[in-house]
């Protein structure tokens, strides 16, 4: 396996936007209109696999998490909100340090780490949750990738990890509707050649030595603005779960 996969490209991308994370108009607005829906199917997947009550003050406490491109830290903070202890890790140096100031204002404790999946795998670290969310989209090795994330997983251990289908509609409304039209992200955040379809992704969940559980759909709806989740419609966006057996 290669010691990383990175693509240096995509981290020069997301490098130049770091300083946007929070700004909910700025680049990353379909990830802020997004993450409700997001945060939804994760908390909801996690207490179904872990047995936890989302009702508890603090759910999640005593499960330590992987947040993998971590970027700004939208899905980290929600998570050490619910009690677990969290790494956020970014390929991305220039993500680091608006994450840490962000948790820091919120009066968060976050282990936030400018390093890769490999090279945490590589260090041992284990965890019993790991998010993957919008990552395998950009890196250069989608299979390695994914291997290291089997073995930052614990036996028994979760993970939940999205990514964009491959198909004439997700190049209209990914490429086409998110980048040209609405230009909700800047031109070239997206490969469409290197999406992935859910078929494609659980093969190589299953190649990685995962067990895939789930695939449901994130689908946006533009009369009411917003995004929903859906078991049959997985066209565009779309999120996987698996576990690595005990």
């Amino acid at each position: 396996m290669p010691t990383t996969t990175i693509d240096p490209a995509e981290i020069d991308k997301f490098s130049a936007m770091a300083a946007e994370w929070w700004d909910p108009q700025g680049k990353f607005k379909p990830l802020h209109m997004m993450n409700p829906c997001r945060l939804d199917y994760i908390r909801t997947q996690i207490a179904a696999e872990f047995d936890r009550d989302l009702t508890a003050p603090r759910p999640f406490a005593g499960l330590r998490i992987l947040d993998i491109g971590c970027g700004g830290g939208l899905l980290s903070e929600p998570m050490a909100r619910l009690g677990a202890d969290v790494v956020g890790a970014d390929a991305a140096e220039r993500n680091i340090p608006v994450a840490q100031v962000h948790a820091r204002e919120q009066g968060l404790d976050i282990d936030y780490r400018h390093t890769t999946a490999e090279a945490l795998a590589e260090a041992g670290e284990r965890f019993d949750i790991v998010l993957n969310m919008e990552v395998v989209e950009h890196v250069s090795d989608p299979q390695a990738y994914l291997t290291a994330c089997h073995d930052l997983l614990k036996p028994g251990g979760f993970m939940v990890c999205s990514t964009i289908n491959r198909n004439p509609r997700s190049f209209a409304y990914a490429i086409l509707g998110a980048e040209w039209i609405m230009r909700w992200l800047p031109k070239g955040t997206h490969d469409w050649s290197k999406f992935i379809t859910p078929d494609e992704l659980c093969a190589m969940i299953e190649r990685a030595g995962l067990t895939p559980v789930d695939r449901t759909g994130f689908v946006f709806d533009f009369v009411r603005w917003s995004w929903s989740l859906s078991d049959r419609d997985l066209a565009v966006n779309y999120v996987t779960a698996s576990t690595r057996p005990a």
